[in-house]
């Protein structure tokens, strides 16, 4: 029996089965606040299965007088099928996850109305009219809330679960819940930090144009280290409860509204992680714009706003994290009582100003690893795969191929995020302002 069937197996014995149109409207039916916000008969509730990510069952149900999203676990990856298993216990990271940014964040996360263990199931508050923002970038939509809304998303539970805020026995414990989310770090530590630097099975990239960047990014020994050096990071250094997933396609947004959804990934680990990945899939949408062009449009304007989010979202965290820290630095790190006298204050300000410059060292070389895994790797994006056009499409993600290799090795060097965006800038060709 595969392990992929004993997990199943294993599921079915404790009652889990995977739930599909016709079976989830009798499931919630049984759930007295699920089905009030449903609403009518079940017979007469409409399911639609939407999920088009990599893992799992999404569900949008429709009642009389509301709606509501299901996401189920499946005990493997759905992207590869049954020959690559994994623990249906991630549902459980993810309800845990979703509780601890809801008392960070309420208003930025959806509502959770029921979770079930055995069932590997969360049925939750369905965001509508949002969209996820990877479709929005693609289709040029401006979201004025975007950055204000996704820095303090990041800054708040970046702090609020770490030892700057936590005692130091809560932390703790606190840790240890996600510990045994190895399984979905494990893929982590292989797709982004592991096998776009090795010869891989399941890796690809747009052939033939990019074969010879593949086999240079496999053979560079600088990248290679500094990419590790990444890697050692996430693994051992648990600052704080990561989202571990925060792309642009685990956040969903309206012009006034922003929503971070699908935590599964969530543990303990480095900051820079959740910042980066934003910050990165914001450069591979900005690399993607000339292949977005036509119809009399350059997207040369659009890709500047994009380029303004990215340097507001890193000021505005650093801004609010700075804010948090002084305001509820109560954790059992850096104790309040210690930096009271005028030297020590003005020393302390002076040390959190550098260790917020190291995060941001971070969070460039988290950016740039999250950047080449999506052009090398198994799980791209939807920004640079749908251009149809290979050569148009190789010649963004040479770009941005190009930026992410230096803001890996180079993150040190860079002293602001005004002159990563130059960067950027230069190397789409744009002339520098």
């Amino acid at each position: 029996m595969s392990l992929a069937s004993e997990t199943r197996a294993a599921g079915a014995a404790g009652g889990y089965h995977p739930l599909d149109g016709g079976t989830l409207p009798d499931y919630l039916a049984k759930l007295e606040n699920c089905a009030s916000i449903l609403g009518g008969n079940p017979s007469e509730w409409h399911v639609d299965e939407v999920g088009d990510g990599n893992l799992n069952l999404v569900f949008i149900v429709r009642g009389a007088s509301g709606s509501l999203v299901a996401k189920q676990a499946l005990p493997y990856v759905r992207l590869v099928g049954e020959s690559w298993p994994l623990p249906l216990k991630r549902a459980f990271f993810e309800h845990e996850a979703l509780i601890a940014q809801i008392d960070c964040v309420p208003d930025l996360v959806p509502a959770v109305h029921h979770y079930d263990d055995v069932m590997a199931l969360t049925v939750m508050e369905h965001l509508t009219p949002h969209i996820i923002l990877r479709k929005g970038l693609i289709a040029g939509n401006l979201y004025p809330k975007l950055a204000e809304q996704i820095s303090e998303f990041m800054a708040q539970t970046l702090f609020k679960t770490s030892d700057l805020h936590l005692s130091a026995k809560e932390k703790k414990q606190r840790n240890a819940v996600f510990c045994d989310n190895d399984a979905l770090c494990k893929i982590t530590e292989d797709l982004v930090f592991t096998d776009p630097y090795r010869v891989a099975e399941l890796n690809r990239w747009t052939s033939p144009q990019l074969d010879d960047t593949a086999t240079r990014f496999r053979n560079d020994a600088e990248l290679k280290v500094a990419v590790q050096s990444l890697k050692e990071a996430f693994m051992g250094r648990a600052e704080a409860l990561i989202h571990g997933d925060l792309h642009s396609g685990s956040i969903m947004v309206t012009e006034t509204e922003t929503k971070v959804i699908d935590p599964e990934f969530a543990f303990y680990g480095p900051r820079g992680f959740d910042v980066g990945a934003v910050i990165g899939n914001l450069f591979l949408a900005y690399f993607s714009q000339p292949g977005h062009a036509g119809n009399g449009q350059d997207r040369v304007a659009y890709g500047e706003w994009i380029l303004t989010q990215i340097g507001e979202i890193w000021d505005r965290f650093q801004s609010r994290f700075l804010q948090l820290w002084e305001s509820q630095g109560q954790g059992d790190a850096y104790v309040a009582g210690l930096f009271e006298e005028p030297d020590s204050v003005a020393a302390f300000a002076a040390y959190r100003r550098t260790y917020l410059q190291d995060l941001f060292h971070d969070s460039l070389g988290f950016a740039g690893a999250k950047m080449i895994r999506r052009i090398l790797g198994l799980a791209h994006v939807e920004d640079l795969e749908s251009i149809e056009d290979p050569d148009r499409r190789a010649a963004c993600e040479t770009k941005a191929l190009a930026l992410g290799r230096t803001l890996i090795v180079d993150r040190k060097t860079y002293e602001s995020m005004a002159s990563v965006i130059s960067c950027a800038r230069q190397l789409q060709g744009g002339d520098e302002e």
